[in-house]
């Protein structure tokens, strides 16, 4: 039987991708080993968002090919698509895969053994067509992420996306609703909804948006949870809003990308709201859901940041108060308009920076998390953990905080009620079973 090893890089559509692709070569007889054993495909789903994901998918490609100097590299993804010319002249790969080829993996590797050419990339500034990837169980044994949406026609200044992944493409509700019974069928008990640009779902389809997609997976039976990707403050109407809030298996966990809480940023970004809409878009979810979990990333020293700019950050988090901020320091991108801009911000000052916001997110993740000591929580239970020569069930909470039971006994795969009483550890509340 022929061995085949696979390596995701970058987001959670890129990992459901990988993981559909992995399916694929099961279904074609390959035997399934880990990336840094000897096979005789190796694959990698690359990432392009910044130049730093450049470098990491070529040390992954190259690494395949001294893993193995005979077997078929195939390099798939937004790095491909970006830099495809390149990697053609590179000796570690053998075939090259852009997005929405990925399903055609079957036929590629055929077209290989028989002709030795088999790269597919093309402009999906003209693509239309979602490409139908499916999966039938996930790397997470009581969580499965679901890609409903691909591209974006946002254009931020610093991504490179719109020409990795194209425009807005969706995935028609029937094939998502299969996809959603299969994974029920299989024992999953929630789903997350991933895509490019999650907001964006639709816009190509006649009579379908998201809240359509939550309310018939909400119909599915076997599925006691949806949980909702990255989503913009724009889509957050109050319309939008009320309709999820109705849909009571609907978690209350919302990520909603900032960025910056600087308008003048933001502006420089290209994003497509004030520091005040978000503000509201906060306080909306917050009047329709019992107090819901609000994460958010941020860029710190994009091109232009003034210590003013940065200081308005600053407030605007302390303001908000989040359970978790992602933050990122920025990072140039070849291809960009931010990579073109003048005034770009030191690695120190970056750093500096980045520093000042994990800080302030630890507080307020703290100060979120201890709200909950005291209170009954849903926790769908997911892993057994040995700490300090103690037994714990662990899992999550509908608005995503972990927590520990110390017990013998198995619950993985059971939604159970918690009484959530300490913190075991600074990311972890402790309680007893009710």
């Amino acid at each position: 039987m022929k061995k085949a090893a696979l390596h995701n890089l970058g987001c959670k559509v890129n990992a459901y991708e990988t993981e559909a692709m992995q399916e694929i070569l099961e279904r074609c007889g390959y035997e399934i080993v880990p990336f840094g054993e000897k096979a005789d495909v190796y694959l990698v789903n690359t990432c392009s968002v910044t130049n730093i994901a450049d470098r990491k998918s070529r040390q992954m490609l190259h690494r395949a090919r001294k893993n193995n100097p005979d077997a078929v590299v195939i390099a798939a993804g937004c790095y491909v698509q970006a830099a495809g010319r390149e990697l053609l002249q590179d000796s570690s790969v053998d075939i090259l895969i852009g997005n929405n080829e990925k399903a055609n993996l079957p036929e590629i590797l055929k077209a290989w053994e028989e002709e030795h050419d088999a790269s597919r990339i093309h402009d999906l500034t003209r693509e239309q067509t979602y490409e139908e990837l499916t999966l039938s169980k996930n790397a997470e044994h009581t969580r499965a992420y679901m890609k409903i949406q691909d591209g974006c026609n946002q254009f931020c200044s610093y991504c490179i996306i719109p020409y990795t992944r194209g425009r807005v493409r969706s995935r028609r509700l029937p094939d998502i609703t299969a996809e959603a019974a299969r994974l029920a069928e299989a024992g999953y008990r929630e789903i997350v909804l991933t895509g490019i640009h999650l907001d964006s779902y639709g816009v190509d389809l006649e009579g379908e948006t998201l809240l359509t997609v939550v309310e018939e997976i909400a119909r599915v039976d076997g599925i006691e949870r949806i949980r909702l990707g990255s989503l913009e403050p724009r889509i957050m109407t109050e319309e939008f809003v009320g309709g999820l809030a109705a849909v009571k298996k609907l978690c209350p966990h919302f990520h909603l990308s900032l960025q910056s809480g600087c308008d003048g940023t933001l502006k420089r970004m290209n994003r497509k709201y004030t520091a005040e809409e978000f503000a509201q878009c906060c306080e909306r979810l917050r009047r329709h859901f019992d107090e819901p979990a609000l994460t958010t990333d941020v860029i710190v020293g994009f091109p232009g940041e003034t210590e003013e700019e940065f200081s308005q950050t600053v407030e605007f988090l302390k303001k908000i108060r989040f359970y978790e901020t992602h933050v990122f320091k920025y990072s140039r991108r070849k291809g960009t308009r931010a990579d073109r801009m003048p005034d770009q911000i030191p690695e120190p000052v970056k750093t500096a920076r980045s520093e000042i916001l994990l800080k302030l997110s630890e507080e307020n993740s703290a100060a979120w998390r201890a709200r909950l000591i005291g209170k009954d929580v849903e926790v769908l239970m997911e892993e057994a953990q040995t700490q300090d020569g103690a037994c714990w069930q662990v899992g999550h909470t509908r608005e995503y905080v972990r927590v520990a039971v110390r017990q013998d006994e198995p619950l993985a795969n059971r939604i159970v009620t918690v009484r959530a009483e300490s913190f075991r550890d600074p990311e972890t509340l402790a309680g007893r079973l009710l």
